[in-house]
C-alpha cells in the first residue's frame, strides 16, 4: 500500500471533552486521534526531572522537562507534520504543500513529506538560519528565500497556493497542526499525572493551546503559563490587552522559532480564555536559560528551546513549592549563535 493510501484509526479517549468550539479550535478527541495518527513516526518523547537543575532554581520547585529537542527534526514541530500529513485527502497530498517558517515547522514537514514522498515547498526570510535552511534542502524540499521576516514568507507561501494550487499548511492556523501539538501535552498528562503548572513557549500558540485543551479535560487542576519573547510580543502584547494584534515592526529575537509579529485567528481566543498568565523574557533571559540548560541538563538547544525555561526562572516566586514542566523543544541552534550564547554576548 502507497503512503497517499495508508488508512488510521484512532480510540478516543474516555474522559469527555466539553471545550467549546466557538473558543477552543481542536478537542481531546482530535489529539487523541492525532496521537494515534503519528505514532507510527513519531515515538514518545522523554519527561525528566533533573536535581541539579531543581537546585539551581530554588524555591522548592521541581522542575520536568519535556525533551521535544530529542524528536526527528529535534522539535515538537514533527507531530504538527505528520499529525497534517497523516489527515490529508489523497488529492491534498498530490497538490503538495507549502509553508513558512523560520526552521523548525520546515524541517517538520520535509521530514514528513519525505517519508509519504509529498512535494514540500518551504519560504523562509533572507538571512534565515543557514544550517536549517541546509537541513529543510537534504530532506527534499524545495526553499525559497523571500521576504524580511516570517510574516513576508508567509505572504510569499500563500502566492505559492494562489499560482500553483499547492496546500497551505499554516505553521498554527490549522486544526490538524494544533492537534499535533496537543499530542505533546497528552503524553505529559500521562508521563507525570501531579503537575501544578506547565510553562510553555509561545510563537503561534498551537503548543499552549493544545496544552490546555488536554490539562482542562484531563488534569484541570494544572495552570498553564505562557511566555514570548521580548522581541517578539505580539501575542503577549494582544493577550493582555484582550484584542488581536498586528506589528509593523520585525520580530528582533535569537529565539527565531518565536519570530512571529501577529495573533492568529485559531489560537488567540484559546489563549485568552485558558492560559493561568502571559509573560515576556528577554534575550539575554533566554540565552541565560540556555547555558543553565547546559550546565545543569548538558541539553543543548536554540533560543526558542530555552524560553520556557527561561519563563519559569522569571515565574519562580510565584510558582515556589511547585511541580512545573517545562517543554524544551527546539534543538537547531546554528553554530555562530552558539559561539554568542557562550561567550555571553548575548
Amino acid at each position: 500500500m502507497g503512503p497517499g493510501l495508508l488508512t488510521f484509526t484512532s480510540t478516543p479517549p474516555m474522559i469527555p471533552d466539553t471545550l467549546p468550539r466557538s473558543v477552543w479550535p481542536i478537542t481531546l478527541d482530535d489529539i487523541a486521534a492525532a496521537r494515534d495518527r503519528i505514532r507510527p513516526f513519531v515515538p514518545v518523547s522523554p519527561f525528566r526531572g533533573y536535581p541539579v537543575l531543581d537546585a539551581a532554581l530554588g524555591n522548592d520547585i521541581r522542575v520536568w522537562l519535556k525533551h521535544e529537542n530529542f524528536n526527528p527534526t529535534g522539535a515538537f514541530k514533527i507531530r504538527n507534520a505528520f499529525s497534517l500529513l497523516t489527515a490529508l485527502s489523497d488529492e491534498e497530498r498530490r497538490r503538495g504543500i507549502v509553508a513558512a517558517t523560520r526552521g523548525n515547522h520546515g524541517l517538520g514537514l520535509a521530514y514528513a513529506g519525505k517519508t509519504f514522498g509529498v512535494p514540500v515547498t518551504i519560504c523562509v526570510p533572507l538571512g534565515n538560519n543557514p544550517e536549517k535552511n541546509e537541513g529543510m534542502r537534504a530532506l527534499g524540499a524545495r526553499l525559497i528565500e523571500e521576504g524580511k521576516d516570517y510574516d513576508e514568507s508567509l505572504a510569499v507561501s500563500e502566492r505559492i497556493v494562489r499560482e500553483e494550487g499547492a496546500y497551505l499548511a499554516h505553521s498554527t492556523n490549522n486544526a490538524h497542526i494544533i492537534a499535533g501539538a496537543g499530542t505533546m501535552s497528552l503524553e505529559i498528562a500521562e508521563q507525570e499525572p501531579n503537575l501544578d503548572a506547565l510553562v510553555i513557549a509561545v510563537g503561534g500558540g498551537s503548543q499552549a493551546v493544545g496544552a490546555m485543551t488536554v490539562m482542562r479535560a484531563m488534569r484541570p487542576h494544572v495552570r498553564v503559563y505562557a511566555v514570548q519573547a521580548a522581541g517578539a510580543s505580539a501575542t503577549h502584547d494582544g493577550w493582555h490587552a484582550r484584542a488581536p494584534r498586528v506589528t509593523a515592526t520585525p520580530a528582533t529575537t535569537f529565539a527565531d522559532g518565536l519570530a512571529t509579529r501577529s495573533t492568529y485567528e485559531l489560537t488567540f481566543p484559546a489563549l485568552c480564555d485558558g492560559l493561568a498568565d502571559f509573560i515576556t523574557v528577554t534575550d539575554a533571559q533566554i540565552a541565560h536559560a540556555l547555558r543553565l540548560l547546559l550546565r545543569t541538563t548538558h541539553t543543548l538547544v536554540e533560543g526558542a528551546g530555552a524560553t520556557g525555561l527561561a519563563g519559569l526562572l522569571a515565574l519562580k516566586e510565584r510558582l515556589a513549592g511547585q511541580r512545573v514542566g517545562v517543554v524544551v523543544s527546539g534543538g537547531n541552534i546554528d553554530d555562530q549563535t552558539l559561539r554568542r550564547v557562550v561567550n555571553r554576548e548575548i
